[in-house]
């Protein structure tokens, strides 16, 4: 493998070789596989933390401690960044979070690993060490757990979300049985999981190539109901079909609106101010008929403004009907702008106060009536004449 032009990338080639031992572990040697982007590569050593940062700091590195009860170091230099951590057995689980002991031992490290797929590891000239029989499940798209998935379930219960995530974005027919069955009898372990870390694997989930077929075997197994109470599946089903077939985008806070209408999921998975608003802004989806005429929809798309197009996509996902697509066209025209402020109606003889901001939304109205057509001038007349 050692055309990956990745691997060659001049300041990884200089870390590897300063760390003697050092080799890339994980997700970048799983996608390099599969053919896929390699976006962070992460480096696994048998060199204690103090020793990975003493070499790195030699080798012209910044040293971050970012996570050194789990052996991590944050290595930098003229912009590439790569998290090096120490080889490592577990020795204590809950559940969530677990004590680990460092190691030299390299089968050790990937023994607790997740998943196959993820339990790989490559030399500095692309030489790939596949100590529990990764690489086939890789190249046959088959998310398997390492070893018991029981086991690596209960040292934490995040992989439960994990399988079904790296299912749907890398997965092909079936989920593994002895896994989806692992995970179907130990679901109720989720509710020992902080509602962040439930989101994170959930965002991700939700907008993987395969998330239909993910989500529907999460709810056969009882997971999905576990995590989102009373979930719409077909809804879900009908929004990624529609993404396909109109080119959408997937998104992950409108799909998740779509499998999720009755959860106040922004409380339940904590979403973060940014995800919040956006759903919010789906509110006025509910509003939304095919069947509105043009005048209407166009009324439609000032009051919801940004969020009309999530709107619109959101309804088409409660009702695929072929008008939606005239509606949804709406979003790519700009906003008509009320052109009255404050000052001009100061400038027609209103005293500032209340009178002023409750004539303002009138006039707003009556431009909004003619549907945007009204001119200023017409509505300062009209302001005018309220006055007298």
């Amino acid at each position: 493998m050692s055309n990956w032009a990745w691997l060659q990338e001049p300041h990884l080639q200089h870390l590897l070789a300063a760390l003697a031992d050092a080799r890339v572990a994980g997700g970048a040697v799983r996608n390099a596989l599969l053919g896929a982007p390699v976006h962070e590569v992460d480096v696994a050593t048998s060199l204690s933390p103090d020793e990975v940062m003493r070499r790195a700091a030699a080798a012209g590195f910044s040293v971050h401690p970012t996570g050194l009860e789990h052996g991590t170091v944050t290595v930098a230099r003229e912009g590439a960044a790569f998290e090096v951590t120490t080889l490592r057995h577990d020795v204590e689980t809950d559940g969530r979070r677990a004590k680990v002991a460092f190691t030299d031992d390299w089968e050790a490290d990937a023994r607790r690993r997740d998943f196959t797929m993820n339990a790989l590891y490559c030399s500095a000239s692309g030489e790939v060490f596949d100590p529990v029989c990764g690489m086939d499940d890789v190249l046959g798209r088959r998310v398997r757990f390492v070893g018991e998935p029981a086991a690596r379930i209960a040292e934490d219960y995040l992989r439960i979300l994990r399988f079904f995530r790296f299912f749907a974005q890398y997965g092909e027919g079936a989920p593994d049985a002895e896994g989806l069955a692992a995970c179907a009898a130990l679901k109720a372990g989720l509710q020992q999981l902080s509602a962040e870390r439930v989101r994170q694997e959930l965002m991700k989930l939700l907008v993987a190539p395969r998330a239909v077929a993910a989500v529907e075997a999460m709810a056969s197994a009882g997971v999905l109901g576990a995590v989102l109470p009373r979930a719409d599946v077909a809804v879900f089903t009908r929004m990624a079909a529609i993404d396909a077939r109109e080119g959408f985008a997937p998104d992950a806070v409108l799909r998740l609106a779509a499998l999720a209408p009755q959860m106040d999921v922004k409380q339940a998975l904590r979403l973060s101010n940014a995800q919040a608003q956006q759903l919010d802004g789906l509110a006025g989806a509910s509003g939304l008929s095919p069947a509105m005429a043009d005048a209407e929809l166009r009324r439609m798309r000032y009051a919801l403004g940004d969020s009309y197009a999530h709107a619109v996509r959101l309804s088409w996902a409660r009702a695929d009907e072929a008008s939606w697509a005239q509606a949804y066209a709406l979003a790519d025209k700009p906003v008509p702008v009320f052109a009255l402020k404050g000052a001009d109606l100061l400038a027609l003889g209103y005293k500032p106060g209340p009178d002023v901001g409750r004539v303002l939304r009138l006039l707003e109205e009556a431009w909004i009536a003619s549907d945007f057509s009204a001119s200023k001038e017409v509505l300062l007349q009209k302001g005018a004449e309220w006055l007298n």
